[in-house]
């Protein structure tokens, strides 16, 4: 029998019709480049496959809220004669408890819950041993009633929800590979935006084992976006402004500076692909360049949107969603820090003093490496 999958959308049933056609013809296109010998129709609300389509895919196509695999009820059969048959097929034989799930759509002369007592009815009469239990069921069987056609499933599994990849545009984010900057990417992919992932390579001050760290970290990332790669800058700006910091009393502000220049790096690549804005894995007051006063500093320095998803997150929120997407191993994985952080990091910088240096540095001239 060839399967059949249903697939749940969520938000993008709230949009008004011209988006929503839109957004579900992208939806449909995102699950059709992963999946293409699967064929794909769509209603209000769902989306159907035909085909062996793969639930560790659909799992991580952003939009779908929710899948199933599902049984379609022929024509020549009756819904009570299919549903007793999927029930043996799937554990009433064995269980003590059952619950009957109903779902309709379009205009019948029965209510769900006329449908779901006449439905039990049948159940109990071939499964004397059963009883029914709303709340928690040995086993679950959902009854889909579209128009003319009917349809059985036993599970219902989770998607990745949000948006359809792409339907907000594309962004660039500062990927370090560390815990932060990826779960950032990942909660701007969920939200729609096609991501341009790089990589910032401060010569002297971080070696292979960063890099490294990074494009694992990214790979992870790809089971989302499938045509994400890692664009590694090599940038010797750093070395060169951290000697005159030094020089001039003034390497309190080493991070800072460095910062600038990947805000600088980034717009520029951005505005090489088209991207609407910079995203990072920036948290208010988590180190000292994400003070109130040094965001400020940071922001100063871009034209474009800078996006911080996690600026309102606790460590802990941050990898709690590491975790569940899959990246916080690899982020923690060993790799040698920043040998560019001063001892003593500014906390309070201020944009006019910062301004001011950082015209006087020769090293500002070392044009860009995009």
């Amino acid at each position: 029998m060839t399967k059949k999958w249903l697939v749940r959308y969520s938000e993008i049933f709230l949009k008004s019709d011209p988006v929503r056609r839109h957004w579900e013809r992208v939806l449909m296109n995102n699950i059709r480049q992963l999946m293409p010998d699967v064929r794909i129709k769509n209603e209000r609300g769902r989306i159907w496959l035909t085909g062996d389509a793969d639930p560790v895919k659909l799992r991580h196509i952003f939009g779908i809220v929710s899948f199933s695999e599902v049984e379609h009820v022929p024509r020549e059969v009756t819904l009570e004669e299919a549903l007793i048959e999927y029930g043996r097929a799937h554990g009433l034989s064995l269980a003590k408890t059952f619950a009957l799930r109903i779902k309709r759509v379009g205009k019948h002369d029965f209510s769900s819950n006329d449908k779901a007592i006449e439905l039990g009815d049948q159940v109990r009469k071939a499964f004397p041993h059963l009883k029914v239990n709303l709340a928690t069921p040995d086993v679950e069987i959902h009854v889909e009633i579209r128009q003319d056609e009917c349809y059985l499933y036993d599970t219902v599994i989770k998607g990745a929800g949000g948006l359809p990849l792409g339907v907000e545009g594309t962004l660039v984010a500062l990927v370090s590979g560390g815990i932060d900057s990826p779960v950032a990417t990942y909660m701007m992919m969920k939200r729609g935006c096609k991501i341009v992932p790089i990589y910032v390579a401060l010569e002297t001050f971080l070696d292979e084992t960063v890099l490294a760290r990074a494009e694992r970290v990214v790979e992870i990332l790809r089971q989302y976006q499938p045509d994400l790669k890692l664009r590694v800058i090599h940038d010797s700006y750093l070395a060169a402004a951290k000697e005159e910091l030094i020089r001039n009393h003034q390497e309190k502000y080493t991070c800072l500076f460095c910062k600038r220049r990947m805000y600088r790096i980034a717009q520029a690549v951005a505005q090489e692909v088209g991207a609407k804005g910079i995203v990072n894995g920036e948290s208010l007051g988590q180190v000292a360049s994400q003070t109130l006063d040094n965001l400020v500093v940071l922001s100063d320095v871009a034209e474009i949107p800078v996006y911080r998803p996690l600026i309102g997150f606790d460590k802990a929120d941050a990898i709690a969603l590491a975790r569940e997407i899959g990246t916080f191993e690899e982020s923690t994985s060993k790799a040698s820090g920043c040998k560019a952080v001063p001892n003593g990091p500014s906390t309070r910088a201020q944009l006019d003093e910062i301004l001011a240096i950082e015209s006087a540095l020769e090293a500002t001239k070392i044009p860009l490496p995009v």
